[in-house]
């Protein structure tokens, strides 16, 4: 999952891979670095989605050498999008590309499994996002702090991680502006409680 915020983005993801109804690995990082102020979070097939970033972090790295700047980030979601819709039926990839950049600050781009790309104030994606459309709907709302947004996006997770059985760990959140990323981790113990069912 992913916010907009006036000056940056909140990103987000819970910590479970797994392969059917076995969990392969409970603390994966999901959040992943494609350039120095551009994240993306994976849902998916695990190997294509990381074969997928990995091109385009590359692809990245290129457009800073030729450009001689950081790229914006509807570069990044543009080439996460024409990857995702070239290999459609190859691969199982959906993504979520957000960052800051010098022209239009904080962007959440949505690239779901097919390959549309839409930017989005708020998007979520994954299979424990089928939970929690309505809390997302129900509590977004424009011009959230900094501070809404990350409590937002952990509360929305924990509320995944406690329905799907595909979901699950901890939540790991990264804070992107201008002055950088900030990442943080919220524990098991101190995950938000919902109630005691």
């Amino acid at each position: 999952m992913a916010v907009e915020f006036d000056g940056g983005v909140v990103i987000g993801a819970d910590t479970r891979t797994t392969t059917g109804s076995y969990v392969y690995n409970r603390i994966t990082d999901k959040l992943t670095k494609v350039s120095e102020t551009i994240y993306c979070c994976k849902s998916g097939s695990s190997a294509d989605t990381q074969a997928i970033s990995d091109v385009v972090s590359y692809h990245l790295s290129v457009h800073k050498l030729e450009f001689g700047g950081e790229p914006l980030v509807k570069t990044a979601a543009k080439i996460f999008q024409d990857l995702c819709y070239n290999y459609r039926d190859q691969m199982s990839a959906g993504i979520i590309c957000a960052g800051w950049d010098h022209i239009h600050g904080g962007q959440v781009y949505c690239i779901p499994l097919g390959g549309m790309c839409i930017r989005q104030p708020v998007t979520i994606g994954g299979s424990g996002s089928t939970y929690i459309y309505g809390y997302v709907d129900a509590t977004y709302k424009e011009k959230m702090s900094v501070k809404e947004c990350q409590e937002f996006v952990a509360n929305a997770i924990t509320l995944a991680i406690g329905r799907d059985g595909s979901s699950g760990g901890f939540v790991r959140l990264a804070t992107i502006t201008k002055d950088g990323v900030e990442r943080m981790t919220v524990l098991p113990n101190q995950l938000p409680k919902f109630s005691e069912l």
